[in-house]
């Protein structure tokens, strides 16, 4: 069985491991390509299997498909006590796959009824804000008076954010606790380690990280060869990570692990998502897949312990490689999008 780690201070035991389901949506303009939904089906189900305890969606996923999924998988399930659910609101789009952020209280609950829905459940388990919302101009005190609200109501179990700042998260501390932190950590994307981590220890936030193997880059399988094979829909072409120059660093790192991980006895994919789930302050990390083959790739990863040397040769090899950033990622830039600003006239707040 996976190990579990209490989520902060909501005594709710997590398996160290939660199944994503970005990739399970299929395409639109932010996907990974084409997905087979038996397939996402049956890779939920495996994942089950193994021992996991929670599955992360969100309704942009595949606009809704990656829920409507998710809801299909777990259904006769116990949800709530066998397996937790998690999701997200604050992001929309447009007929053509464009994003924008949309926190008014009356999109939350709108959001919310629709997540509900979609997934087949009475309650959120974990309900999140899925990025900072820099398009309606809604006030963060209101969008984190809403959440709280859910969870009086009863359609919410916990509340989190995900993608916040220091800042952002004490705004939201001060109305009511934020139960759980989902910040992007990898190897090749530390910033989380410097600044929302450390704050969320301090306040006793569960911190569930996602993308530890930085959307596939670090799975120990992933080369130029893949690189060109990607679909066209595949969200990842284009991305600073898997172009030019910082591709070629952050697959010599790939190369160079690969002896880190023989010395442990473990996989790429097992040393990149140990060592996320290694740093101080995190309780577990989303790890995604779309095929049941996938989730066995990565199952073991939770059980592998690294060293303080092996930890200590990644850190030594990521500086030499010039790999990855310690920065956080940054937030959506406001939407200049005409239509986005008529879609938000039309909606209701």
């Amino acid at each position: 069985m996976i190990s579990q780690a209490v989520l902060g201070r909501s005594g709710a035991a997590f398996t160290r491991l939660g199944l994503g389901t970005w990739a399970i949506g299929g395409p639109w303009r932010f996907g990974w390509g084409p997905v087979d939904d038996a397939e996402s089906i049956a890779a939920i189900h495996r994942a089950l299997e193994r021992g996991i305890n929670w599955v992360d969606t969100a309704p942009i996923y595949g606009l809704g498909h990656s829920e409507e999924i998710v809801g299909r998988a777990l259904e006769g399930r116990a949800t709530g006590v066998e397996v937790l659910v998690c999701t997200k609101c604050g992001r929309h789009t447009l007929p053509d796959g464009s994003p924008y952020g949309d926190l008014r209280p009356g999109s939350i609950r709108a959001e919310c009824e629709a997540s509900l829905r979609r997934l087949g459940v009475e309650r959120i388990d974990l309900y999140q804000i899925h990025w900072p919302d820099l398009d309606s101009g809604s006030q963060l005190e209101e969008s984190w008076s809403t959440m709280a609200e859910l969870v009086d109501e009863g359609k919410a179990r916990w509340i989190g954010v995900s993608n916040f700042d220091v800042d952002q998260l004490e705004r939201c501390e001060v109305i009511r606790h934020v139960d759980s932190l989902q910040p992007p950590l990898s190897m090749l994307a530390r910033g989380a380690l410097r600044s929302v981590i450390p704050w969320a220890a301090e306040h006793e936030t569960g911190v569930i990280v996602y993308s530890p193997m930085a959307s596939g880059l670090l799975s120990g399988s992933f080369d130029r060869a893949r690189l060109d094979a990607l679909a066209s829909d595949d969200m990842r072409r284009g991305r600073a990570e898997f172009s030019e120059p910082q591709v070629s660093k952050n697959l010599e790192l790939v190369e160079r692990l690969r002896t880190i991980a023989a010395d442990v006895g473990g996989t790429v994919a097992e040393v990149a998502i140990g060592w996320a789930l290694a740093q101080p302050g995190v309780t577990g990390a989303i790890v995604g897949a779309r095929r049941p083959e996938q989730v066995e790739q990565w199952a073991e990863a939770a059980e592998l312990e690294l060293s303080a040397s092996a930890l200590d040769a990644i850190d030594t090899t990521i500086a030499a490689t010039g790999a990855g950033t310690e920065e956080l990622p940054t937030p959506p830039r406001p939407s200049a999008d005409a239509k986005v600003r008529s879609a938000l006239a039309g909606e209701r707040g």
